[in-house]
């Protein structure tokens, strides 16, 4: 009996045995593996882990801010102000009646309406409001509200209100430049955002955020210098308002610019805006700069371009005359010169400009060619207007949204062709902007040099390295440079024609240059030919001392004045910008 009882003990012994070795190997096998995860893997699961309680965040750069000249000092007209943006995490409100209350009760508004942000279903992130204070932001804070909080960020301040406005332009509540100079130069404003990691709690919410957790620093954008002289951009804009409300017309621009670098003195049009309240603008042609993107056609002022390209050629003489018959038939079209130039007649380089005779200036054409309207003259006429004056395409200013205008292409089968050309060479079918006409005009005033047009004088970077802005040359040669001393004495015995037929704002001291050219300019209708009794006053001219100093092109669109668009409209506006720079001391009077 015993002999069975023994083997049953021995076989249980082994059972306990075996028992045992499996748990120790079961336990060994736990330490071997924990001892590969907490001491071999340690570095790669413990970034595991962080990577499910870290955040990356970006840090926003500081926007660098813009200065402008006045009286030779430079001066900020766009800044950055630290603000805040309320914003709420639905999911974590608790009472979201108490919250709007004690939110409205700091930054005002409806706590009914912040009552039903804070119950927005279905996000993790609203916000409530923008733009609030610091102080308020503080208030906020203090209260430790559940699923509340504030982020700062900067907005921009410009202290001068609606000054130099659309060359500005604006930056949106994302950050990004709008319009302007804002965002032709974004880039270079911006800077580069840094990185911040944060460890979060189950909900995503930061816990910890110290410069320790800054992986990449942000790095400001720079700051730039303008071009742009204070008080003639400040005495622009109330002049433009001015005949702007006395001309009744539909808008009004001009540009100041320094024929002799390119460098734009001021630039503005009316009506405009403040861009600290851009936000409430309903009508969003008040962020452009019509000075750079509104091309039309430019009328009569065209024909100092005309007879630049005529003179350069060598076909004309400043003292040609000519036998002008009144009118020319052109591909079934009368041309004709306006009442007051008295028929037929002979004609002077001279008259064609005074008179503004738009017979005078398809003759110019004529003369290009063999004579009368060929393909060698449509060949020469195009090739000044795109190659040398470069029409047609942007001139590179750094604004946002810059038009290229329209050159009609030199298509010899088109069959109205000469027709169209007939027309170009005084200033329609072919449409240009406000500074196009003055960097035009300005490369034949200094001789044959067309530079880029500009509103940076210099760009100043995050480490107070300055970086001048030299004058950019993008054509030579644009007309031999005696064309311009040719079109000079031209363009003054326009001042000088005006002032004999009693507009006594002509008159400017003798110890000053000043020179211009009208252009009354019938507006095109969508459904093809032009409206009657709609016209463009545009405006073309110069003003210096012993040289030009100062190019200006004023474009008035559809001012309800009783003469001549050009005259009555954009004439007036030329003479109180000229009588501002010579009376302000901007120009140096002729030696």
């Amino acid at each position: 009996m015993n002999s069975p009882n023994k083997a049953s003990a021995v076989l249980a012994v082994k059972r306990i045995r075996f028992m045992y070795a499996l748990i120790v190997l079961v336990v060994g096998i736990f330490a071997v593996r924990l001892f590969y995860v907490q001491v071999i893997k340690y570095n790669y699961y413990h970034q595991q882990a962080l990577n499910d309680q870290l955040e990356e965040y970006s840090i926003p750069a500081t926007r660098g801010i813009i200065e402008a000249n006045e009286n030779g000092q430079p001066v900020p007209i766009v800044l950055n102000q630290e603000l805040y943006t309320l914003f709420a995490d639905p999911t974590l409100v608790t009472n979201s009646s108490s919250e709007a209350t004690k939110i409205a009760s700091i930054i005002g508004g409806s706590a009914s309406t912040y009552q039903s942000d804070l119950q927005t279903p279905q996000t993790r992130y609203f916000v409530i409001a923008t733009r609030i204070s610091g102080a308020e932001s503080n208030k906020i804070l203090a209260l430790k509200l559940p699923g509340i909080g504030t982020k700062g960020q900067d907005y921009r301040v410009y202290p001068d209100g609606s000054l130099a406005s659309q060359l500005l332009g604006f930056v949106s509540n994302s950050g990004a430049g709008e319009y302007g100079v804002e965002q032709a130069m974004n880039k270079q404003l911006s800077g580069t955002p840094g990185k911040l990691k944060a460890i979060t709690d189950i909900n995503g919410v930061p816990l910890a955020a110290s410069s320790n957790n800054v992986e990449k620093a942000p790095v400001p954008g720079d700051d730039l210098d303008l071009t742009i002289n204070l008080g003639i951009q400040s005495q622009m804009e109330q002049i433009l308002q001015s005949e702007y409300q006395s001309t009744k017309s539909k808008g009004l621009s001009a540009i100041i610019i320094n024929p002799n670098n390119g460098q734009i003195a001021a630039m503005a049009n009316y009506p405009t805006y403040d861009p600290s309240n851009y936000e409430s603008v309903t009508n969003q042609a008040l962020f452009e700069n019509d000075v750079v993107t509104n091309a039309i056609e430019p009328g009569s002022s065209m024909k100092t371009l005309t007879t630049s390209a005529a003179l350069d050629q060598g076909v004309i003489q400043p003292n040609t005359t000519f036998y002008d018959p009144a009118h020319w038939i052109v591909d079934g079209f009368n041309i004709t010169d306006i009442e007051q130039d008295g028929g037929p007649r002979e004609q002077s380089i001279q008259s064609i400009l005074s008179l503004s005779l738009n017979t005078g200036a398809v003759w110019m054409l004529m003369q290009m060619g063999g004579g009368q309207i060929d393909a060698k003259g449509i060949d020469a006429w195009n090739n000044y207007m795109t190659n040398h004056f470069r029409l047609g395409e942007p001139t590179g200013v750094e604004q946002g949204y810059e038009s290229g205008g329209y050159v009609p292409p030199a298509n010899l089968d088109d069959p109205s062709i000469d027709l169209t050309y007939a027309n170009t060479a005084f200033g329609q079918g072919v449409t240009v902007t406000a500074i196009q006409m003055a960097a035009a005009l300005s490369s034949v005033l200094n001789g044959g040099t067309y530079y880029q047009p500009t509103l940076i004088n210099q760009t100043i970077t995050p480490n107070g390295q300055v970086i001048n802005n030299p004058p950019k040359i993008l054509q030579r040669n644009t007309v031999a440079p005696k064309i311009g001393q040719e079109l000079i004495p031209l363009m003054q015995g326009v001042v000088t024609q005006y002032l004999s037929e009693g507009f006594a704002f002509m008159n400017f001291p003798s110890n000053y240059l000043v020179g211009g050219k009208t252009g009354t300019a019938q507006i095109a209708a969508p459904t093809g030919g032009y409206y009657p009794n709609l016209y463009n006053g545009t405006y073309v001219g110069f003003v210096g001392g012993d040289t030009p100093q100062y190019v200006i092109v004023v474009f008035n669109i559809e001012p309800n004045v009783p003469g001549y668009a050009g005259a009555y409209g954009g004439q007036p506006v030329f003479a109180a910008l000229a009588h501002m720079l010579i009376n302000e001391g901007y120009v140096t009077p002729k030696s």
